[in-house]
Parts: C-alpha cells; sequence; structure tokens
C-alpha cells in the first residue's frame, strides 16, 4: 500500500502570511495535530503542530506561522510505501507527513490514517466493490467477492482478458485493498449418453 492509498485528501494547510493565531484556530476547528504551511506557489515550507502552538508566547500569537513552524520538513511521494512512512514517523516522532508531486503538496498522510489502514473492515471492502462490479456489469452478477484481511478473490466467468483488467483495476479502487486475486469458474457441463 502506497501513501497515495491512505493519504488524506483534499489537503488543509496554511500560508506563510497566516498568523499563529489562525494556525492554531486552523488546528483546533479541524481537529488535527499538525498543518502544513506552503508558500505562495504551493510549496511546503514547515509544520505547524500543537507543540508549536503550545510553545508560541501568548504575546507573539499574531506573527506569522513561519516564526514557530517546525523546518525542514519530512515529505514523501504519492508512490512511498506506507511502511516506510510508518518508521520514518515513529523514529522522527512526527505527527503528520505531507505528501509531494512535483514540488506540490497532494496530501497529508497522518497517524491516524495509518491507523486506519490497521482497522480495515473486510465487509466495508466487499460491499463497496460489490456495489463497483454491480454498477459495471449491470444486471449481469456474475462474480463472487470475498475479502479476508484487505486480500480479496473475485471468482467468476470474465469475457476476456480486457474483463479481467477492468475488474481488477475497480478492485483496486477501493481503499484498505491490499491485494486482488481473480479465479476463473469454468460452468460444468453435463453431457447426456444416448
Amino acid at each position: 500500500m502506497r501513501a497515495r492509498d491512505v493519504m488524506s485528501r483534499p489537503v488543509l494547510s496554511v500560508d506563510t502570511g497566516t498568523s499563529v493565531r489562525e494556525a492554531t484556530t486552523v488546528l483546533t476547528e479541524h481537529g488535527f495535530a499538525a498543518v502544513p504551511v506552503v508558500d505562495d506557489i504551493g510549496h511546503v515550507v514547515g509544520i505547524f503542530s500543537e507543540s508549536d502552538a503550545l510553545r508560541a508566547d501568548i504575546r507573539d500569537r499574531d506573527v506569522p506561522v513561519t516564526s514557530a513552524m517546525a523546518t525542514p520538513v519530512e515529505v514523501v511521494a504519492p508512490t512511498t510505501d506506507v511502511g516506510v512512512i510508518a518508521e520514518r514517523m515513529l523514529a522522527r516522532r512526527l505527527r503528520c507527513v505531507p505528501v509531494v508531486e512535483e514540488g506540490l503538496l497532494v496530501g497529508v498522510v497522518s497517524r491516524r490514517d495509518l491507523l486506519h489502514m490497521l482497522v480495515r473492515d473486510d465487509d466495508v471492502i466487499k460491499a463497496k466493490l460489490r456495489h463497483l462490479l454491480d454498477d459495471y456489469a449491470g444486471s449481469r452478477r456474475h462474480w463472487t467477492v470475498k475479502v479476508v484481511d484487505g486480500d480479496v478473490t473475485v471468482s467468476g466467468d470474465f469475457a476476456d482478458d480486457a474483463e479481467r483488467t477492468i475488474v481488477a483495476a475497480l478492485a483496486r479502487t477501493v481503499a484498505g485493498v491490499y491485494r486482488v486475486d481473480l479465479m476463473t469458474t469454468t460452468p460444468v457441463s453435463i453431457g447426456w449418453d444416448d
């Protein structure tokens, strides 16, 4: 699983002109532990956390967030493995890690995002995939879906390789899916002896 599979988006950030007071309000109103600070072209230049807000002097609440934010910022790409992200967060005691693509902020992976991944519900995954497959196939429900710990098995008859590719792609769009296996079941033909 990659950062893009678990990251929160759209991401809420503050800009370098935001005051410490305003950034603290963003944290408290949205229940975030930290928020990325971006410059005027969208590059991440810092992280403002609950700890930074608490450390800021009460008299300095109207100064720019840049005076209280943490730098440098640990960022990851959307393709970074979540195991690597978890290790970095634990080793560096990070509350969240911004996800950047081509230098621009596209999401954030928080500790909560990683925890959600650990407690995924196979029944929810199955229901979401079943809905996607029903939308794709219409009234032709000819696949069975089995989900165990995020590993999905779709069994049934597939018209061709293109349909197999589509079904696998649909399964991969469901959050919490780790692996997709497709199994073709061939109908049993009963022959009649004359």
